[in-house]
């Protein structure tokens, strides 16, 4: 996992428990098939696919469906 990634994706998702859940769950997801969601540069893993869809706001936490 590229630690500028993780430093990016900090600041979009900024509570890491809710952070390391979703890379989680969409590196389950890629593992099972699903298309990334951005471009994949040599070498990346899927982490790294997660952590960049997070980033460019590809996919987001609903956490604000679940504090209404």
């Amino acid at each position: 996992m590229r630690t500028d990634l993780v430093e990016e994706a900090s600041k979009v998702i900024t509570e890491p428990p809710v952070l390391i859940n979703m890379v989680s769950r969409r590196v389950k997801q890629l593992n099972q098939g699903r298309s990334p969601l951005v471009d994949v540069e040599p070498r990346m893993g899927a982490a790294d696919i997660a952590l960049k869809e997070i980033i460019e706001g590809k996919i987001v936490s609903d956490l604000s469906e679940t504090e209404s």
